[in-house]
């Protein structure tokens, strides 16, 4: 357990602490379990690896009580920053999917200085809140139901009741070729017990669409957000073929606007959890950025 910013996060680390440091974060609803067929080669290929437990996940905890539970993407890349330097880690590369793809890609936004490089599952996964009220094609909506269902009270009870319905329903949704187990399920199932986990998980479902304000703590973050930089960081981009929330590939001069230090495009047969679907390909990309950065 680490106490970075407002948490107390629990992190699990692999390899030499002194090695070159790599940190892996999950996405909703999921948890550093994806993680487990990564870590070991990037650890035997001298990496110090860190995979935290998100805020509203496992046994991380908000420290004060009073701190609101936001699920907010400044929130998401303060905290990163915030274990980075209580972790003393110099310039990690960052990597992830989902809401922790978001936290990286902010962060590497908003502090290149202390990101050495990033990969990122659907590459620029930073949201632009202003643009979210626009609607999209309804064959693209009806797979963000979920969200929508989280916007009222009565989706913030079905989660409160049902979260591992729910959180199991999303998984067999977004990918539709992978046979995970009942015991894999479980494995990651236990993380959505968090006390924090419903606030946190409705707050970020809300505040993506401008519906709820956000922590005013990060506000000052949020304004820069708001400006959709560019990320300067060295980068490689996973594109997943399999998942129904990324229904379509960008070309790569779509990645190359975003990322002006573009190492790499990859796609993989994967669905939404590129990590614990393609484990290899997801270590492979990150010893790419190590190797080019």
């Amino acid at each position: 357990m680490v106490r970075a910013g407002v948490l107390d996060v629990v992190v699990e680390q692999h390899g030499d602490s002194k090695g070159w440091p790599v940190v892996l974060l999950h996405g909703f609803p999921y948890d550093v379990r994806c993680y487990d067929q990564v870590a070991p080669p990037l650890a035997a290929a001298g990496a110090h690896v860190v995979v935290p437990y998100l805020r509203g996940f496992g046994p991380t905890r908000f420290i004060d009580p009073t701190t609101p539970r936001s699920g907010q993407q400044a929130a998401l890349a303060a905290d990163l920053r915030e274990l980075s330097s209580a972790l003393g880690l110099s310039a990690p590369i960052v990597a992830g999917f989902d809401w922790g793809g978001r936290a990286a890609c902010v962060a590497a936004a908003l502090w290149p200085q202390v990101v050495r490089a990033l990969v990122s599952v659907s590459g620029y996964n930073v949201q632009n809140i202003s643009a979210a009220a626009t609607p999209v094609p309804p064959q693209f909506e009806r797979s963000l139901w979920y969200q929508y269902y989280l916007h009222g009270q009565r989706g913030r009870t079905g989660l409160e009741n049902y979260r591992r319905e729910f959180t199991r329903l999303l998984w067999q949704e977004w990918s539709p070729h992978w046979s995970f187990t009942d015991d894999e399920f479980a494995a990651t199932a236990t993380s959505f017990d968090n006390p924090d986990f419903v606030d946190v998980v409705v707050h970020s479902y809300r505040h993506r669409y401008g519906l709820v304000a956000g922590d005013p703590a990060y506000q000052e973050l949020e304004d820069k957000i708001t400006a959709q930089p560019p990320i300067p960081v060295p980068t490689v981009v996973i594109e997943s073929q399999c998942d129904p929330l990324i229904p379509f590939a960008l070309p790569r001069a779509a990645h190359e606007w975003r990322f002006p230090a573009l190492l790499d495009v990859r796609s993989v047969e994967a669905g939404h959890n590129v990590p614990q679907e393609a484990s290899a390909a997801f270590a492979e990309a990150i010893l790419h950025a190590h190797v080019n950065s």
